[in-house]
């Protein structure tokens, strides 16, 4: 008999709720891993991982979490923390070597208490696609920077993201999510938008042309830049670090 898995996401702002129910083994595992990524991609605060309803059927299939959580450490720097798992999950828990070090509460609220204690500082607006977002995006990094005691990083932080912004304005068309959060030794930048076109730097640029620099620009300026899709669109992030 084919094991099944579910993933209930609940949004109980400003954490993530993901009640994984089911049979875990090495196929099933992949379905995990697209729902939890999917979840750190829209960059909440924290994530729980609700195991109460779990039956692990191959112990090699836990690394999912690990893996979960050694990705929300870099980008987008979100706690992951699991909870209520049944005895035998727990004793399967406690036997990974995967997992060992990831946080493990007995219920969902002590979860969410943890991670939400553990989770950096962070600042969003809504843009929309007009001419004023990039002004509105400097002004954003400079509070960030003021609240966060990080004044070297206003000037190269507002060009990063005021070309991120200005690419969306441009190309994509949509109104966007600007995050930026503070997780040491980097300022994170990020801004969501609604195109489903990967974002990629230029492998050549005409340099009489009036436009193509910009994301060689940001990965120039930045130590780590991406793009990865979400459910309506994209999210291009870049990380500047803040010693």
């Amino acid at each position: 008999m084919p094991s099944r898995i579910t993933c209930e996401v609940r949004d109980e702002s400003p954490v993530t709720v993901v009640r994984v129910a089911g049979a875990l083994d090495l196929a099933t595992m992949r379905t995990v891993h697209r729902v939890l990524d999917r979840c750190l991609t829209a960059q909440p605060d924290a994530l729980v991982v609700d195991l109460h309803d779990l039956t692990v059927r191959d112990g090699l299939a836990l690394s999912v979490f690990a893996a979960a959580a050694r990705r929300a450490a870099g980008w987008p720097a979100v706690p992951v923390v699991l909870c209520a798992p049944p005895a035998r999950t727990a004793s399967w828990l406690t036997g990974s070597a995967a997992c060992r070090g990831l946080p493990v509460q007995r219920d969902c609220a002590e979860a969410a208490r943890t991670a939400g204690a553990a989770a950096a500082p962070r600042l969003r607006m809504r843009l929309e696609p007009v001419a004023g977002a990039c002004r509105r995006a400097r002004e954003l990094v400079a509070d960030a920077c003021g609240r966060w005691h990080l004044p070297d990083l206003v000037g190269p932080a507002s060009v990063v993201l005021s070309e991120l912004v200005g690419n969306v304005v441009r190309h994509a068309g949509t109104p966007m999510q600007v995050t930026l959060t503070l997780r040491r030794p980097y300022l994170q930048v990020a801004v969501a938008d609604g195109s489903r076109a990967t974002a990629r730097a230029a492998t050549r640029t005409d340099l009489r042309a009036e436009g193509g620099r910009g994301l060689l620009l940001v990965r120039e300026l930045t130590q780590r830049w991406g793009s990865a899709p979400v459910v309506d669109g994209k999210v291009v992030w870049a990380m500047l670090p803040a010693t």
